[in-house]
């Protein structure tokens, strides 16, 4: 009985044995698959260089898009502040027109009306004056009444409001009263352009009646166009005014427009972002307002932790990079890449790691050995 348990306790003590070598193996050949041992004329003939990981700044591209605006100066709504019917236009979306050309031209009776108050009451302005001054001489000689002379000074006020009011309403719809005379009273009006630009809407048909809130033509003066971008919370602390961007259209990637900052938005959209106005470096009279536009724009990082971009190796979608364990032998360890600029690459990697000696050139060839020995 003592032997068989001897025997037992042996072949227990064997077993255990066995499977600890097992587990030693296996994890031996888990970190051979990711290390390679060159000879020393591999090793030359690689071209196998080593350093330090640097800490530099570099630059990313931060990609945006928006689309194509004009300050509200530049962009005009065309009424009339009367009213009336459109008589003669010969507008079209896209036609070019200029500061006080005559586009369209209006007819309504009101317009007759007006002019005939207002001659009237310039008319009745002479005789009030002329009573007013006459009763004033009498009033001073004792010849007549106060409540004479007071009436008459007020019918002279009264008249001169009337008639300055009245200018001012001929004024608002583009007669010069000043001008108006009984030979030239006019049932149409002429509807003049305020600014130089272009037609982009045409509300209106010839024949139909207008109301003064209603917009007959919409004109923009593309020559002051803007950009504007949508930029997302996390991205706007990297844009500040006066910074560079790139700018292109769907249609036409190849063809850039430099732009540059002139605002940042403070207030935040449902969505979390802000607009942001950018200028373009020269007008391009292909760009149309609401035109949709990508852009650019480059911003830096700061200590970021770099290698050459030749140090990265790319295997089963994934990157790599080489560490020195040894004379002639090195680990490859999977990283995390960032941006690149002027030929590094930043990488994210554990700060333990960070600390080892890199290959910096050669590991492409460090990869290629190992490949062609894991195929053996």
């Amino acid at each position: 009985m003592k032997q068989l348990i001897i025997i037992l306790n042996i072949s227990l003590l064997l077993a255990a044995c066995g499977g600890s070598n097992k587990e030693e193996q296996k994890t031996e050949g888990q970190t051979a698959e990711n290390l390679v041992t060159l000879t020393d004329a591999q090793f030359k003939n690689a071209g196998i260089q080593t350093g330090k990981l640097e800490k530099q700044s570099i630059s990313s591209l931060l990609k945006v898009n928006g689309k194509i605006d004009v300050p509200p100066q530049n962009m005009v709504s065309i009424s009339v502040p009367l009213g009336g019917y459109l008589k003669y236009t010969k507008l079209l979306p896209g036609t070019y027109v200029k500061k006080g050309e005559s586009i369209a031209i209006m007819e309504d009776q009101q317009y007759i009306q007006l002019q005939q108050d207002y001659l009237t009451a310039k008319a009745k302005l002479v005789f009030a004056k002329e009573e007013y001054e006459r009763q004033r001489e009498l009033n001073q000689s004792k010849a007549s009444s106060d409540k004479i002379y007071q009436q008459s000074l007020a019918d002279y006020t009264s008249l001169e409001i009337l008639l300055k009011s009245l200018a001012e309403k001929l004024e608002l719809i583009g007669i010069n009263p000043a001008n108006r005379t009984v030979s030239n009273i006019s049932k149409s009006i002429s509807i003049a352009s305020p600014i130089n630009g272009f037609v982009s809407k045409v509300n209106v048909n010839i024949g139909k009646y207008v109301a003064p809130a209603d917009v007959l033509f919409e004109i923009v003066n593309p020559a002051d166009i803007h950009l504007v971008l949508t930029a997302f919370e996390k991205d706007v602390n990297n844009l500040f005014i006066g910074q560079k961007l790139i700018a292109y259209t769907n249609s036409n990637p190849e063809k850039k427009y430099p732009c540059e900052i002139i605002l940042i938005g403070k207030d935040f959209s449902e969505d979390k972002s802000v607009e942001v106005h950018c200028h373009f470096a020269s007008y391009d009279k292909t760009l149309i307002p609401g035109m949709y536009m990508n852009a650019e724009i480059e911003v830096k990082s700061s200590n970021a932790t770099v290698v050459p971009s030749d140090a990265i190796v790319s295997f089963e979608n994934k990157q790599y990079v080489f560490i020195e364990k040894g004379k002639n032998q090195f680990e490859m360890i999977e990283v995390k890449t960032g941006n690149t600029e002027n030929g590094f690459t930043e990488i994210m990697i554990d700060e333990n790691k960070a600390k080892e000696t890199f290959v910096l050139k050669g590991a492409y060839n460090l990869l290629m050995k190992m490949k062609n020995t894991a195929d053996e």
